[in-house]
């Protein structure tokens, strides 16, 4: 497996979307807003780093609108916002009812647009060097972010968005520049479970990465080589992790369902081997699942 980081999803211009369908009669609530990053192998990068200068959100009536309580430019460093951990955006005022798009505004240059000029989204290695992070030409429509919420009547709602660097952050193979390409998932916190594991029996010299999907989502030829160089394996994965030296794995920020566990073997940072597929691991709201898997025994 090619060890190559994806980041987020929110890209320079509109970078994530959420639409408002419903909406009550002038009737107030709030929305609490955070950030966090789905975990994985980072390839000798230490940080991922992303300045959000501007958040908008969609209703039907009006189009487009500015958070205008949104204190930004804010920049994050996505890898210290791993394993449950996140950080506000902000608080703000909507009115009551339910809301699926929002677009988020990013701080990151074109690519072919030119040097730039103290990028605010970068990528930080183990060395010390830094590389910018470019978006790809065509990203000023924006991208959709998957989920929606609801804000109460006179009540507060708190979402988080998660940014999934494994699939955000790629590596173009002429330039050897990174780009951001998104992909982000939007989950109501109180509605959100978590899986929490530990591997045993894992083969000597080999690395392991927990994939989660949907049940039956899970299709063999996701593991193989992708035809195109900015794309990614496992593509359809909700959420991953890299198993720790002790042997732990957590997935956070997950919808309640059922899910299969991919786990996958990595040598010298490659791609080696599906290894076994752990089906029907269920996830309810405010739980965590706890889970053992031998590797024996897949």
């Amino acid at each position: 497996m090619n060890r190559k980081v994806f980041l987020l999803a929110f890209i320079v211009i509109p970078f994530f979307l959420f639409t408002a369908c419903e909406k009550d009669n002038g009737e107030k609530g709030s929305l609490k807003l955070y950030i966090t990053d789905s975990p994985i192998d980072s390839d000798g990068i230490t940080g991922v780093f992303i300045t959000v200068t501007g958040i908008h959100y969609h209703t039907s009536e009006n189009g487009w609108e500015v958070f205008t309580d949104y204190e930004g430019p804010q920049t994050f460093n996505l890898l210290d916002l791993q394993r449950g951990e996140s950080e506000l955006l902000g608080s703000f005022d909507l009115e009551a009812g339910t809301y699926t798009q929002i677009r988020f505004f990013l701080d990151a240059p074109v690519r072919g647009g030119g040097p730039p000029s103290s990028p605010g989204s970068y990528l930080e290695f183990e060395d010390g060097s830094v590389q910018n992070l470019f978006v790809p030409s065509g990203a000023q429509t924006g991208y959709k972010a998957v989920g929606a919420f609801t804000v109460p009547m006179n009540g507060t709602v708190e979402v988080t968005a998660d940014f999934d660097v494994r699939k955000s952050v790629v590596k173009a193979g002429a330039s050897g520049k990174y780009i951001l390409k998104p992909t982000i998932r939007l989950l109501v916190n109180d509605q959100a479970g978590q899986i929490a594991g530990e591997v045993t029996n894992i083969p000597e010299e080999s690395e392991i990465v927990i994939y989660a999907y949907n049940s039956e989502a899970y299709e063999e030829s996701e593991a193989d080589n992708p035809a195109d160089e900015e794309e990614v394996r496992f593509p359809n994965a909700v959420s991953s992790d890299m198993v720790d030296e002790e042997g732990v794995f957590y997935l956070a920020y997950l919808a309640p369902g059922s899910y299969d566990l991919v786990v996958v073997s990595l040598v010298d940072g490659e791609f080696s081997e599906v290894l076994g597929i752990v089906e029907d691991v269920v996830v309810e709201s405010k739980e965590t699942t706890d889970m053992e898997i031998n590797i024996e025994e897949l």
